[in-house]
């Protein structure tokens, strides 16, 4: 792929026969959610449609997950000899053990808040909560669902025998049957498999090998976030931006403001060269990129070309860092009054027609298409 000189901001890549069509997306698109399959280690699999208990249903088609997968409502995932983490768009994140099995019951949203339920139908994983106020999170694991109304840290494990969930930090709430436990920081809650009166409280014991991962992972995560927030003047989180600190660096672009660009490109690098198209039913064509800071910058915001900034660099979605041209940060919000989520595109690019061939243009931030960013 070649910038052109006349149009240096602009990225034609021609795809030829790849797409009869470009579908729209559905009309309830504004009101579906997509999450990011943020780490892959070993043998991870997707389902797509499992129509009941992934586990029973010997019709459900399993695919190898990767790097960046858009996860949707209905979507299961599974491991083998491998581990996975989920970032939600509010931070919350999600990390599964091996020879677990993760399903996204329920990803929808209410009001404007995020309503998220999970399945735990085997295994092990963590989970780091992080609702934004309004937002909702459960996950059912057994014979029982614990829920967290506000930030925690919990280990929930579910087997054949029983199922017991860990509270490592902050409050949650188990349902079972009729009945609510609520746990402290410290607690844990066993239950055998089919027997309600067997509930057992007690205390958590000592972090084993895969809770010492989660732990690094999210203070991992969560260092990356913090560098990231100074260069996008917002408090509002936004997922994939922590891989920008972990894969790149910024710089000022002069009156264009911060721009990104990862490690080790050179001035003739052009975004949308290491991925694949995947057609989802609702968004339409998404562009799922093999780099691990690939989320983000294909997702939200726009791409911009300068010479003095080095090439194509990334800019963050409007509300989050600067308007080109401007220098200056956008929008100012009156206090305890939070920006909008940035609006999640299937592409940050505009498809075109040229000659009877289709392609694409890298989105500019400013872009009339992106008036939702």
């Amino acid at each position: 792929m070649t910038s052109r000189r006349l149009l240096p901001s602009l990225l034609l890549i021609l795809l030829g026969a790849l797409f009869f069509g470009v579908p729209s997306a559905s009309a309830d698109s504004s009101h579906a959610r997509i999450i990011r399959l943020s780490l892959v280690s070993g043998d991870v699999r997707f389902a797509t449609e499992t129509h009941g208990d992934p586990l029973t249903n010997s019709k459900a088609n399993w695919d190898a997950a990767q790097l960046n997968l858009p996860i949707r409502q209905g979507y299961v995932l599974a491991t083998d000899n491998g581990r996975a983490e989920v970032e939600f768009e509010n931070g919350t994140l999600a990390f599964l053990k091996e020879n677990t099995v993760l399903e996204f019951y329920d990803l929808s949203l209410k009001d404007g808040a995020l309503i998220t339920r999970l399945v735990l139908r085997q295994g092990s994983a963590s989970f780091h909560v992080n609702p934004v106020s309004g937002d909702y999170f459960s996950v059912t694991g057994g014979d029982f669902t614990v829920e967290a109304g506000s930030r925690a840290t919990l280990r929930l494990d579910n087997f054949d025998d029983g199922s017991t969930v860990e509270n490592l930090s902050g409050r949650i709430a188990v349902l079972h049957q009729d009945e609510t436990t609520r746990l402290e920081k410290g607690q844990s809650l066993s239950m055998k498999a089919g027997d309600a009166s067997s509930v057992s409280i007690g205390r958590v014991p000592g972090q084993d090998e895969f809770d010492r991962w989660v732990s690094g992972q999210i203070d991992t995560v969560s260092t990356a976030n913090a560098a990231t927030m100074q260069y996008t003047s917002s408090p509002y989180y936004a997922a994939g931006f922590g891989s920008l600190y972990s894969y790149g660096s910024w710089s000022n672009c002069g009156g264009y403001g911060f721009g990104w660009r990862p490690f080790g490109v050179g001035y003739g690098w052009s975004p949308f060269t290491n991925g694949q198209w995947i057609l989802d039913p609702t968004f339409g064509w998404t562009w799922d990129s093999f780099d691990p800071w690939g989320w983000a910058p294909y997702h939200y915001g726009g791409w911009l070309f300068d010479s003095g900034c080095g090439g194509w660099f990334y800019s963050p979605p409007i509300g989050y860092g600067f308007y080109p041209g401007a220098g200056v940060p956008i929008r100012r919000f009156p206090p305890r009054v939070h920006p909008p989520r940035p609006v999640y595109h299937p592409v940050t690019a505009v498809f075109v027609r040229n000659k009877g061939n289709l392609g694409f243009v890298p989105m500019h931030p400013l872009d009339a298409r992106a008036k939702l960013l």
